[in-house]
Order: C-alpha cells, then structure tokens, then sequence
C-alpha cells in the first residue's frame, strides 16, 4: 500500500485571462497503520522527510481516530478498515501541502470513501467527504460545491468536478473548477508509482532540493503572474463552521 509516486501538478486557468503553470513534486501514499520503516521518513519527528498530524484532520486529534470519526458521522463507519493518505512530506521540516487525499477501504478492501483535504495559504483548512458506491469502477467521478476561500482570484459560488483514478501502478486526479457559465480553471496530479525506499527517497530530495519553500514559493509567484494580468482580487469569507462537507458521486462506472 506504501508507494512514492512521481507526480506532475499542473493548473490552466480559463478566464478571464488565460495562465499554466506545472510542476514536478514527490507524492507519498502511506497506510495509516503500517507506514513505512524508513532512516529517511518519519511521522511526527524532524527527518530528511516527516509526515506531519497536525498538518491534517483538526490538527489536534491523531489521524486514524479523526477519519474513523467523520466517517461515522457520514455514515461510513464499515469504511475504515484501512485507511490510507497521499500527501506532500514536509522536507527537512518545511513544506505546505495545498491538497490530500484519505483513501477508506472496507473491510472486504474495497474503496468506500475518498476525503479530499484542502489547505490554503491563510491556515484554513476544510474536507470533502465522498461516499464511493459499491462496485465503482475507476475513474471516479465526484463533485462538491467549493466551501473554502483558496486563490483570492477565484470566487466562492463553484463547484470542484474529481475525476480520480486511485493509486495503483499510476495516480491520476483531474479537477475541474466550474461556474455558472463552465469550466474556468483545470488541474491535474498524475504520475508513476514508486516503491518507497531510502534510496528513492534519496533520489526525490536531489532531485527537488527546495522542496520544503517550492510550493507555497510557486504559488506566491503564479499569483503574482496572475494579477500582473490584471485578475481581481476576491474578498476572503470567514472559513465554515464545519471541517467537513459532503461531496456526492456524479456517475457510477462498474467493473
């Protein structure tokens, strides 16, 4: 269940002016009760990288028995059997991680639930929680209406379209950001699985040297590019009172 994967984000941005960007960031996907045992990596303490509780959930509860409890109060209690998280690692104790996604199996290992956690840069943050059907085959194909404030470009009255292939020998997520009038802005995160060994994770940290400032440092600098084209800033709600919201299923392909 433990894997690296070799991800590329990418962002185009539709209207009402056009801008892309890309990049390439190393993905971890650990099983919640059988993470990884690595010199490299560690839960909770300063290493090369460090996975991080409080990064996610409440910030306070331990990870397992925060998930184990939104899942009961949607309902989905039989959904976490296994649970597993695809993340950004803090690097050498630094990192900010826009997006992570648990992955809840019953107890027959089928996927029941996906929880689609999102951060922003003002320290808020908030979960979409999508029941899968049984029997749904991938790609999944999941919505939610947008609850919390992220680009200051982009206002609140959208809806988030997941089109998600779950990790297996490859990871792909497409997200569509629509309005009343359509798409505006797609992303992407996609990549190969890798096993997750010191040695690639050795390999990840040559090749990402600044990881720990990359993400928050690009997405100051796109932001800087987007309003030198002259896209407005949003004023910035007060985040919702609830951590969680529901996301729904929006077609169901069986195997």
């Amino acid at each position: 269940m433990n894997a690296l994967y070799a991800a590329r984000v990418t962002h185009t941005r539709t209207r009402p002016r056009r801008h892309s960007f890309a990049y390439n960031l190393p993905y971890l996907l650990v099983d919640l009760d059988a993470p990884p045992a690595l010199w490299l990596l560690s839960r909770n303490r300063l290493n090369l990288f460090t996975l991080r509780d409080r990064d996610h959930g409440d910030g306070a509860t331990p990870l397992r028995p925060w998930v184990e409890a939104s899942l009961a109060e949607a309902g989905l209690a039989d959904a976490a059997a296994s649970i597993s998280l695809l993340t950004l690692p803090r690097f050498l104790g630094l990192g900010f991680n826009p997006l992570s996604l648990f992955f809840c199996h019953g107890a027959d290992g089928a996927l029941r639930a996906v929880l689609y956690e999102v951060n922003n840069t003002f320290g808020q943050r908030h979960v979409y929680l999508c029941p899968v059907a049984p029997g749904a085959g991938a790609p999944l194909r999941q919505e939610a209406d947008k609850n919390l404030y992220v680009s200051p470009f982009m206002d609140m009255n959208l809806r988030y379209r997941f089109t998600l292939t779950p990790p297996g020998e490859a990871l792909g997520l497409h997200i569509a950001v629509a309005d009343a009038e359509g798409i505006l802005l797609r992303a992407t995160l996609a990549g190969p699985r890798r096993a997750i060994t010191d040695a690639n994770l050795l390999r990840a940290a040559l090749a990402h040297p600044l990881l720990g400032i990359k993400v928050l440092g690009a997405i100051h600098w796109e932001a800087l590019w987007i309003w030198l084209k002259g896209v407005g800033l949003r004023p910035r709600p007060a985040a919702p009172a609830a951590l969680v919201s529901p996301a729904r299923e929006i077609s169901r392909n069986t195997a």
